[in-house]
């Protein structure tokens, strides 16, 4: 019953607020899908499961431990999307009608996410990662902007390529698995040594590519700088904060068929390679950057970089992941929704058009550098404790010599984020004009970098718990 509800409650709200165009029906729609959300994934993680459900249904959803871990992150970052998202329909004075299309797409979307979350078998979760395609690019040109324009159809045309290149990949693990005659993950997991070790090399080089496409790692990131930066701001931060996400757990998943077939240092030196290339580029890129949200698309290129070079470490890597997840998606996601305050505040995504924003706007100045502290990985944020976590790793590791490219690609994207963040802030040139917000277009932030500090100074033992169990049923 409660996958069902999740997958099925956003599109029937979805459709009723896009039907009647009603102010009453557009804010229980928007607000009570990530309240309900909340109670699903607060059930499971106090056990109370009321799971009756279709036979299929029950089948090919399921709500493993590292899907909960997922799902309830993903339903932090909705929950504060859809409390911004009040703000900026009163930025942008919009229609009903418009209202009603926004919530209409940003659920589907939402939908299309727990879908990937909760899938069992490969074959559907590239099916819903598909539609995390085509959902996300209606909510990228939403604006209907000839830049966001430009910016969706890049989107769709290179993640479908990619897309494409993955149904390649699972169509060859469909052979190299064809006495085991299932794309279930329990079957694959089980039966893994069965599996033709040669053709498994050869399918999993397409779904990395495919997926990682999706995901925005390098050199795949070339949609990421644009989508991001066109999309209104509580997409772009469902887009970096989810998205990724669930792309991201896709191939987590199928990474774990090579771990169970001992085929693991084939899979880990790809993203081990393609993390640090990925670092490589956000350093070469975000000096030379002047509009701000394509800086923070460039962290994100960033941050998948740090999950990939993780996953690469073992069950050590496995709890830098989860933590990683969690640390990235609640940082980014706070960076964007500020980023929509100061779109709001100064009309301009160009970094050299705001300055004293702490003057204009002290409540988003303050958020906009606290988020920049957070993301960067300052103490005690726990974005710190994966990157130390991960230099450890590579120490322990005999990997020793990479700490030195590593240390050099973190110092060079902290500088020109920061750099860039504090021209912002403080500066020279103070815009007149005043513009008011609202208070959501702040309590999401403040909330969401709350729980950071909370997690950064002291890592509540259950949730520590929880993500050493993941770790070690995975490993």
């Amino acid at each position: 019953m409660m996958i069902s509800l999740v997958l099925l409650l956003p599109i029937l709200l979805g459709l009723l607020s896009y039907i009647t165009k009603n102010k009453v029906v557009n804010r229980i729609a928007l607000l009570g899908t990530p309240l309900v959300n909340i109670l699903v994934a607060s059930a499971y993680w106090f056990n109370y499961q009321w799971d009756w459900a279709p036979g299929w249904l029950s089948e090919y959803f399921r709500v493993d431990s590292i899907g909960l871990y997922f799902f309830s992150v993903m339903t932090i970052v909705f929950s504060s999307v859809a409390i911004y998202s009040l703000s900026y329909f009163k930025q942008h004075n919009f229609s009903l009608k418009q209202e009603s299309v926004y919530i209409f797409e940003i659920l589907l979307f939402v939908m299309a996410m727990t879908g990937v979350i909760m899938a069992t078998h490969l074959a559907l979760l590239w099916v819903f990662v598909e539609a995390t395609t085509l959902t996300s690019a209606l909510l990228i040109y939403f604006e209907k902007k000839k830049s966001s324009l430009e910016a969706a159809w890049k989107y769709v045309y290179i993640c479908s390529i990619g897309i494409t290149l993955a149904f390649v990949g699972i169509i060859l693990l469909s052979i190299a698995s064809r006495s085991i005659d299932s794309l279930f993950f329990t079957d694959l997991y089980k039966r893994a040594s069965e599996i033709n070790p040669f053709w498994l090399k050869i399918a999993f080089a397409f779904i990395f590519v495919g997926l990682g496409t999706k995901i925005g790692i390098a050199p795949f990131h070339a949609w990421l700088p644009d989508a991001h930066s066109e999309a209104p701001s509580p997409v772009s931060a469902l887009l970096s904060g989810t998205l990724l996400n669930t792309a991201f757990l896709g191939i987590f998943r199928v990474q774990e068929i090579f771990v169970f077939a001992d085929l693991e240092s084939f899979s880990n030196f790809l993203f081990l390679g393609t993390g640090f290339l990925s670092l490589m580029v956000c350093s070469v890129f975000i000096l030379r950057l002047k509009n701000y949200k394509r800086m923070l698309a460039y962290s994100s290129i960033e941050n998948m970089g740090l999950l990939f070079i993780a996953l690469s470490l073992g069950k050590t890597g496995i709890f830098i992941v989860l933590l990683q997840v969690l640390a990235h998606s609640l940082s980014k996601t706070s960076l964007f929704l500020t980023s929509g305050n100061i779109l709001y505040l100064y009309k301009s995504k160009k970094i050299d058009d705001v300055s004293c924003l702490l003057k204009k706007d002290p409540r988003t100045g303050w958020l906009w550098i606290i988020s920049m502290l957070a993301i960067i990985g300052m103490p005690p944020f726990p974005v710190f404790l994966s990157k130390f976590l991960i230099v450890k790793a590579l120490w322990t590791q005999g990997l020793t010599w990479l700490t030195i490219p590593f240390f050099l690609f973190l110092v060079i994207i902290t500088y020109g984020m920061s750099r860039a963040v504090f021209n912002m802030a403080f500066g020279d040139k103070e815009n007149l004009t005043h513009n008011k917000l609202t208070y959501t277009a702040y309590l999401p932030q403040i909330v969401l970098l709350i729980i950071l500090l909370v997690i950064g100074i002291n890592l509540p033992r259950e949730m520590l718990n929880f993500i050493n169990s993941i770790a070690g049923l995975i490993n």
